[in-house]
């Protein structure tokens, strides 16, 4: 069973990204994988293709849009 680590919008950086390994997952730097920036605010939610973390916006999160 996967890890789920729920978001707020300010945790993604401007292109509405998170990268993996993350501190909000609970991982540390010496057991973790090359670092991947997964899109969270395309859908919602992302699945790390490396340790299968899922990142999820929390309800009510909305991802502000440039202007």
């Amino acid at each position: 069973m996967s890890n789920v680590v729920e978001l707020k919008a300010a945790d993604l950086n401007q292109a509405g990204e998170i990268y993996c390994p993350s501190p909000k997952a609970g991982m540390e730097a010496w057991n973790g994988h090359p670092r991947v920036y997964l899109n969270v605010a395309e859908t919602g939610h992302a699945k790390c293709p490396y340790c299968g973390t899922e990142y999820q916006l929390a309800a009510g999160e909305v991802v502000a849009h440039g202007h």
